[in-house]
């Protein structure tokens, strides 16, 4: 009698924990002010570094919620604190939250009309990746999870990231800062979850990446010295323009006869290219600048490998000389199996198993992966897109547009991660 009685408490235990506790009424009564923050946010944008609005909204949200908080983290990133009732592992919860150097053409009641200065041009600012919609959500996970500290064993960490877009030339800042500075200790943290709204999923959906999700993301700085000579007679010279045109090509077949594309996708871009003063001379330099992305670590130092040899020898080659610097901008967003087998059950139960789908690899880039490298990590894809929408816009442009009616399922997936995780060994 004594084991049947253990086996029905841990039967039911098991159940339980399916389940999840019961959110709903907290999840209904803060959808609105979720999408009223977004609106705020989405209204008044601000760039990489320079956020200083945007945080004190964020900081001054946690204080009244009662959660401990701390300022200017990697200049203007917010980070607070939640302890729950019992002890226990401790998560983090990461939101970007920096707007793009990109003039809104939506006419929305909420449109930005905020304009700044970008590498020395007056530039329109807008939410146009979506970090409005992240921040909004997360400041929502905070004011349900202040309300259930009874229901949290463990402590909750809510990370607000800066310049994820990259800081300005110069500046240090984003993930990379964060972490830098200590965002992941004190308390330490176990496990990190972020999410990133997609304006091409429709509302409702989530997708995944097992391993590596998006790219490791490279900048490169190819220098050619050539001869400088008459347009007319190009045997007196060296010609860089003609150097560079060959190392592009060069580039290319690294990808097209030397990664090995049935493992992970490789890209190299040429994104642009500066030489000469007029028509009929020969110049004696040329600058290329472009882009690296992986999701493999060998395929990466392999690249990185090949394009140095590659760029100096073809430049010897044609009478040059050329050298290849090549830095990192993120590393590759990589989702832990084991976590995220683990976490995937908890995602399904919210959004419904048919939503829940796996995807594969997408070579744009996160920042989120500086966190992961130094912790296990999961990152997944939130549905932004109005359902049977024939035309959504990708992000980083003017017209990007995300649907409201997103954000609650956003909401309700970083708390019940959040609960799932800590709870998991109670």
């Amino acid at each position: 009698m004594r084991l049947f009685t253990t086996l029905l408490f841990c039967a039911c235990s098991i159940a339980c924990f399916a389940q999840g506790p019961n959110l709903e009424d907290d999840y209904a009564a803060i959808e609105q002010k979720v999408i009223d923050w977004r609106h705020d946010i989405h209204q008044f944008p601000e760039l990489s570094n320079r956020e200083f609005k945007t945080s004190e909204k964020i900081a001054k949200h946690l204080k009244s919620l009662g959660i401990e908080v701390q300022t200017e983290v990697a200049h203007t990133g917010v980070v607070g604190v939640l302890k729950g009732d019992n002890p226990g592992k401790v998560v983090a919860l990461r939101a970007d939250i920096d707007a793009l150097p990109v003039t809104e053409r939506n006419d929305l009641p909420f449109k930005s009309e905020v304009t700044s200065e970008f590498l020395g041009e007056k530039v329109g600012v807008m939410h146009a990746c979506g970090h409005d919609t992240h921040t909004a959500i997360l400041m929502g996970v905070a004011e349900v999870l202040s309300k259930n500290k009874d229901k949290i064993n463990g402590t909750v960490k809510f990370i607000f990231q800066p310049a994820e877009e990259g800081p300005p030339p110069g500046e240090e800042g984003g993930a990379l800062l964060m972490v830098k500075e200590g965002v992941l200790k004190n308390p330490d943290v176990d496990a990190i979850f972020g999410l990133h709204i997609n304006s091409q999923t429709p509302v409702g959906m989530i997708r995944y990446k097992i391993g590596g999700a998006m790219a490791a993301a490279q900048e490169f700085r190819i220098n050619v010295k050539g001869k400088q000579s008459h347009g007319s007679q190009p045997w007196s010279g060296v010609d860089p323009i003609l150097i560079s045109a060959k190392i592009i090509d060069g580039l290319q077949t690294i990808i097209s006869r030397e990664a090995n594309l049935t493992n992970e996708a490789a890209v190299i871009t040429v994104g642009k290219i500066k030489s000469g003063v007029r028509f009929n001379i020969i110049p004696e330099s040329a600058e290329m600048l472009g882009t690296i992305r992986t999701l493999d670590y060998d395929m990466k130092d392999h690249i990185n490998k090949r394009m140095k040899e590659m760029v100096s020898t073809i430049a010897k080659a044609y009478g040059g000389e050329a050298t290849c610097e090549i830095k990192d901008a993120t590393d590759i967003t990589f989702n832990q199996p084991e976590l995220a087998q683990q976490m995937l059950p908890t995602l399904r139960r919210i959004a419904g198993r048919e939503n829940v789908v796996a995807q594969k690899a997408i070579t744009g880039a996160e920042d989120f992966s500086y966190f992961q490298r130094e912790v296990p990590g999961f990152f997944f894809f939130l549905g932004g897109m109005t359902p049977g929408n024939k035309e959504s816009y990708p992000h980083h442009t003017p017209d990007f547009l995300i649907d409201d009616a997103g954000m609650q399922l956003g909401v309700k997936a970083m708390t019940e991660l959040t609960l799932d995780y800590l709870n998991a060994g109670s």
